[in-house]
């Protein structure tokens, strides 16, 4: 009798704890801060050691810390800035979005890049991985000054 109770017993595993919304909005600000003050340790600060970067989606996926750090070499030699366009959402899982614009001198001029981030966590809050939703006809002639 109490192998058969034992054997129906169901242990349920806990669930991972996920980030809440204040700590996923205030990573989503410091990425936006931090990239704005060209501060590469900064940024790389805010990824977990594996995680991913597909920008824009459908490009080659990066992975890991060390060709994320050359991704953002390369992205902060631009002299890009970046402006929020609305607030950050967050979700109820463990990811967030943000719409954003980036501004660069690219050969032909003055550009804005109309670009939406979303980024996933992990529990102790650090992107494991980013997407960012832009294409051809998200750019435009401009700044953002």
């Amino acid at each position: 009798m109490i192998c058969f109770m034992f054997a129906n017993f169901k242990i349920k595993a806990a669930k991972p704890k996920m980030t809440d919304e204040i700590t996923k909005r205030n990573a989503m600000q410091a990425y936006i801060d931090e990239f704005n003050a060209q501060n590469l340790a900064g940024i790389v600060a805010l990824y977990a050691e594996d995680a991913t970067i597909e920008d824009p989606v459908g490009s080659p996926v990066i992975s890991g810390r060390q060709a994320i750090t050359a991704f953002y070499e390369t992205a902060l030699q631009t002299g890009a800035r970046l402006r929020l366009s609305a607030p950050i959402r967050t979700s109820h899982s463990d990811a967030a979005a943000m719409a954003f614009e980036v501004a660069l001198e690219l050969p032909q001029g003055a550009t804005v890049i109309h670009v939406i981030d979303v980024m996933t966590f992990d529990p102790a809050g650090e992107f494991t991985s980013m997407k960012a939703y832009w294409g051809p006809g998200d750019m435009r002639p401009g700044d953002i000054s």
